[in-house]
């Protein structure tokens, strides 16, 4: 694979209010004559990114500090997950990483922290540059400010064994219950509201991000749902798939097709040999016209705190972190698929059927996981009423009133 250096460009040595240079893997270069700041700068990251010198995290801050000689640069590196940003920087924001990494719905308790800085308008243009509108979404606060630079996507998508289905049955799952086995947690709430989601449910406003707004999985549209899953679960050809059941199931032979993300891979890979195939979730037949199953899509993205010594260079690292270069390394280095939509054409990642579905998901499917706070409130009954479904408590003669005490319990 062709690696690009980022360019050198002049940068400006501003104040805290300067438009940063540092974006799209593009960077500041100093001359001869111009001062050097010493700089420290601690970055949290998963263990992964920085298991020794060559792993990606100090790659990349040292190719970082050679496009920015103005900078003497100090790295301090620490293991802090994706999932455990928030938790670790809001007990002290003030002697938290200059630099780290974080899963999106985190983003409104950071926010409230104020342990998470606005993106500078360079960083901005770069963000809005490379990725989808939900990607951009998933990183934009209620005030409409942008606060993390993505670099790789948190969504499912399809697996399937292309043995066993054509490419125009992918395309519906009501044709691929006629032909194979197929199986899809019901009882998980981050998978189930796809299916209402698609017939026009809502989750705090169309953009997922209007708290006043509420849950609005009412009326006919979301009774149609309810009936048509009722009748889902009956069919000879379909599973749920609790407790890992549907991977079991595809490396058993017992199942042709489920739903997961980009976690699964290796191991579906390894099951289905030269059948394995990936795709974006398909359509299901809902009173007689297909609707979109949509599931949900976040990211996970790299932010900067606002309380750092040192805003402008960590503001900087942050949106290099989230370049196309670095998003290309990283997917070389550890398969982390890239959120950059200007790397779907890559040689290497084009070829690859799971950075494939993931990039065609979020691209054309996907509805973004909402970070209100009042999210909070949705997963527990929805599981619950998934689980009524795959109990028969919840039926088609009685789904129209079953589903309006599930959304009249949100409201209240």
């Amino acid at each position: 694979m062709t690696k690009l250096r980022p360019a050198l460009l002049i940068a400006a040595a501003a104040a805290m209010t300067v438009s940063l240079a540092a974006c799209s893997g593009t960077s500041g270069s100093g001359t001869s004559s111009q001062a050097v700041t010493a700089v420290t700068l601690t970055v949290w990251g998963p263990q992964e990114d920085q298991a020794d010198s060559s792993s990606w995290l100090p790659k990349e801050e040292a190719a970082f500090q050679a496009a920015h000689p103005e900078y003497n640069i100090t790295w301090k590196n620490a293991v802090v997950s994706e999932g455990d940003a928030a938790t670790t920087v809001k007990q002290d924001p003030s002697s938290a990483a200059d630099v780290y990494m974080f899963a999106n719905d985190q983003l409104g308790a950071l926010i409230q922290a104020n342990a998470i800085g606005k993106l500078p308008q360079a960083s901005i243009d770069q963000v809005k540059k490379q990725n989808s509108e939900v990607m951009i979404d998933s990183v934009t606060g209620p005030d409409g400010s942008l606060y993390g630079v993505p670099y790789t996507a948190n969504t499912w998508f399809m697996y399937y064994d292309k043995s066993k289905f054509t490419s125009d049955q992918i395309k519906s799952l009501d044709s691929m219950l006629s032909v194979g086995k197929v199986s899809f947690p019901i009882d998980n709430s981050w998978y189930l509201p796809s299916f209402y989601m698609g017939n026009g449910c809502t989750l705090f406003g169309p953009d997922g991000t209007d708290e006043s707004a509420g849950i609005d999985f009412s009326g006919q549209k979301a009774t149609d749902v309810t009936t048509y899953l009722t009748t889902l679960v009956t069919n000879p050809n379909f599973s749920d798939d609790s407790n890992g059941s549907g991977k079991a199931g595809i490396q058993s032979g017992t199942v042709d097709a489920y739903f997961s993300g980009t976690w699964d891979a290796a191991d579906v890979q390894k099951a289905l040999g030269s059948n394995f195939a990936a795709a974006e979730p398909p359509t299901f037949t809902l009173n007689g016209q297909q609707v979109q199953i949509k599931p949900f899509a976040g990211s996970k993205a790299v932010a900067f705190n606002p309380n750092s010594k040192n805003p402008q260079a960590a503001a900087q690292f942050a949106a290099f972190l989230g370049s196309t270069q670095a998003q290309q390394d990283h997917y070389t280095m550890r398969d982390i698929v890239p959120s950059d939509n200007s790397l779907a054409t890559d040689s290497t990642i084009s070829a690859d059927p799971v950075a494939i579905a993931q990039f065609d998901t979020i691209k054309n499917v996907a509805a973004l996981q909402p970070t209100v706070a009042a999210m909070a409130n949705f997963w527990t009954p929805a599981q619950s009423f998934g689980q009524a479904i795959l109990s028969k408590d919840v039926n088609a003669s009685n789904a129209a009133d079953k589903t309006a005490a599930w959304n009249a319990g949100y409201a209240s």
